[in-house]
């Protein structure tokens, strides 16, 4: 495995996959928090771990972003030398050499690039509400509900960056 294949290892099927395999149990967390359901006890306790769970969460979406831009993108970004036709270690290029493999670049990519900040956003918001409300979002049910509704978008926009970087590694690995 080269240096180029364990940073998009990271950057993908660690920091991504951490956030994509928590959003489940973060959400059923946040879900649970329900005045009824809970003794003050309880909800004191699933809230600190939910707080802790939630910001680390956070920090595994941002790091995803940071590794992605800062380290596995310029990779894919470079620039072949003039006259070399075989663009194997240059993704971008191979990506858009080819009409039937444009689409990951012009679409996929463009969506990893702009779109899939949302995710670490709407999760840093989900983290900072119930780092805020706390167990107060037991007698907030609406707060509740757009904190999840917040969750589900980062969510969204993660697992749709998720599906990209995939199909645009696998047309076009960064090596």
């Amino acid at each position: 495995m080269s240096t180029n294949d364990l940073w998009t290892t990271v950057h993908g099927m660690v920091f991504g996959f951490i956030f994509l395999l928590g959003f489940a149990g973060a959400l059923v967390g946040v879900y649970m928090m329900k005045a009824e359901w809970l003794t003050t006890e309880g909800t004191n306790a699933n809230v600190n771990r939910l707080r802790i769970f939630l910001w680390l969460l956070a920090a595994a979406v941002w790091a995803a972003i940071f590794t992605g831009t800062y380290i596995v993108y310029p990779w894919y970004r470079a620039t072949p030398p003039e006259g070399l036709t075989d663009l194997t270690n240059f993704p971008r290029f191979l990506l858009l050499a080819n009409e039937s493999t444009a689409f990951w670049h012009s679409f996929g990519m463009e969506w990893k690039e702009h779109v899939a900040f949302i995710s670490p956003m709407a999760a840093t918001v989900v983290a900072f509400a119930v780092q805020y409300y706390g167990a107060a979002l037991t007698r907030k049910p609406e707060i509740r509900r757009w904190v999840m509704i917040f969750f589900t978008v980062a969510f969204f926009a993660a697992a749709v960056a998720g599906m990209f970087g995939a199909f645009i590694t696998k047309a076009a690995p960064i090596r």
